[in-house]
């Protein structure tokens, strides 16, 4: 057994994620949607959830991960038992008023329509990450949903200056450019002041900072976070952190059937190899790869 001296300088891999599980129901039409008639589609139901997306990515690619969500209380043992099956550590609340959120995904190519019921999510408390989960991890990670829900940013405010102050990094996902919209940009950077990384796509990027160009917008972020990794879709990723020149990593080819989840698979990806290996050029690759495997399957999560 190791004694304390060297358990001690162990470097820090746990990661905990905190954030929605949702109910997808995935639609792919085969063919331009007609109004007011039938449209033939393909129509699958996936278990989702940006931030569980990310904790499953996140399993299957090795890291040892822990996740906080709610469900609704039929659904407590089943969202369970899928997240042990992607090798995360399940922690989750069962809700018995509010049911599991559900998101239907109407996809179209590169793009997708989302219709979004976040059910017992928008009640899910950041309290409920103690001191206890958070020390000795190396990250919490969750999604800007998490601040857009009734409860506002404080908890989420809150979570970031106890991480902090234990050491332990805030990765952020911003999640959604229309939320970001509704919410306010300025008071979404506001709320999470302190976090580390950031892992926005381009279009949230455009709205946090009213700039245009990729490099300009991955450059204007990274003067409040250590780390940003900018996904541009099939033109890859851009990565600016602070005293460096900005990684580049082209997108990888892909037979594109769902891009849902891929920016969760990005991320994980990229926070992953990062953390083994501080090197963001790997982590760029890494989580192009994850991401490029992501889109070829239907549903946001790993397949078996």
């Amino acid at each position: 057994m190791p004694d304390s001296a060297e358990a001690a300088s162990e470097p820090r891999t746990r990661i905990v994620v905190f954030g929605d599980v949702i109910d997808d129901v995935v639609a792919v039409p085969v063919c331009e949607i007609r109004a007011d008639t039938d449209t033939p589609a393909s129509i699958r139901f996936r278990a989702g959830g940006s931030a569980a997306n990310m904790a499953s990515w996140l399993g299957v690619l090795g890291a040892d991960v822990d996740f906080v969500g709610r469900v609704g209380a039929s659904d407590h043992a089943r969202h369970s038992g899928l997240l042990r099956d992607a090798a995360v550590r399940p922690l989750l609340e069962a809700d018995d008023l509010l049911p599991t959120g559900t998101i239907v995904v109407i996809v179209n190519g590169e793009h997708r329509n989302m219709l979004t019921e976040r059910g017992a999510n928008a009640v899910l408390d950041p309290d409920t990450i103690d001191d206890a989960l958070l020390d000795g991890a190396r990250a919490v990670h969750f999604t800007g949903y998490s601040l857009f829900g009734p409860r506002g940013s404080a908890g989420v405010t809150a979570l970031i200056a106890r991480a902090r102050r234990l050491g332990v990094e805030v990765s952020v996902d911003p999640g959604s450019s229309g939320f970001l919209e509704d919410f306010g940009p300025s008071a979404f950077l506001e709320a999470v002041a302190g976090a580390t990384y950031l892992f926005p796509n381009i279009d949230e990027g455009r709205v946090l900072t009213g700039l245009v160009e990729p490099l300009e917008v991955a450059a204007a972020l990274a003067r409040s976070f250590q780390i940003v990794a900018l996904t541009l879709g099939t033109d890859g990723v851009v990565v600016a952190q602070a005293g460096h020149e900005p990684v580049f990593s082209a997108a990888l080819e892909a037979n594109i059937i769902d891009p849902t989840g891929a920016g969760d698979a990005f991320a994980a990806g990229f926070l992953s190899t990062w953390i083994q290996t501080a090197d963001a050029a790997a982590a760029a690759v890494a989580g192009t790869r994850a991401g490029a495997t992501a889109v070829t399957v239907i549903g946001g999560r790993p397949q078996a």
